[in-house]
């Protein structure tokens, strides 16, 4: 061999390495990314459920719909928030259905129906939190809300929801799913 070839292959090698290297890299974030948008969607599919769970349970209730939001202030739930006041109105039955089903959808919130080994709250969304706010006393529309820190930035929902609003650090990475329930007046 000449001279000036000695150790060219070897150049070879560590060129082709870094190229593969470079795409494993590339093949390793792409899964990374992949993941994460699982998890942003999973935690989607959480929150529309326990939305339409709410929405469902204020419907078959509609005669103390007024104890699911605790009044023009709203009530939240979930993360950080404390228990649901009692229900004072409608039959004993009607209270005692409404406040059975605001524990039962803190506890969904919180996650509490999936524990780990050290008896941590793992199965809802992050920073999960519920709220129920009447918008209109006349028309008796509620607006029910679930909302949830994401794992990166977007952009930031509406001001007018409020639900989780400055829970989550900056507001672009908290995520709201929104449904209006109108109880009709059949009187």
């Amino acid at each position: 061999m000449p001279k000036r070839q000695v150790g060219f292959t070897l150049v070879e090698i560590l060129v082709a390495l870094l190229i593969v290297l470079v795409g494993l890299m590339g093949g390793a974030g792409l899964i990374a990314r992949s993941v994460q948008q699982e998890v942003e969607a999973y935690q989607r599919l959480q929150a529309l459920n326990l939305l339409q769970d709410m929405v469902s349970r204020i419907n078959a209730n509609r005669l103390v719909v007024s104890c699911y939001s605790a009044g023009a202030n709203g009530l939240a739930l979930g993360h950080g928030a404390s228990n649901p006041p009692a229900c004072a109105q409608g039959s004993a039955e009607q209270r005692e259905t409404a406040d059975e089903d605001l524990v039962q959808w803190n506890a969904s919130l919180i996650g509490s129906a999936q524990q780990n080994k050290s008896d941590e709250s793992i199965g809802a969304m992050i920073g999960a939190r519920g709220c129920i706010q009447q918008l209109d006393a006349a028309t008796r529309q509620y607006r029910v809300s679930v909302a949830w820190q994401g794992l990166n930035e977007t952009s930031a929902p509406s001001d007018n929801l409020t639900c989780g609003k400055n829970q989550y650090g900056d507001e672009k990475q908290r995520r709201i799913v929104t449904a209006i329930v109108r109880i009709g007046d059949l009187t």
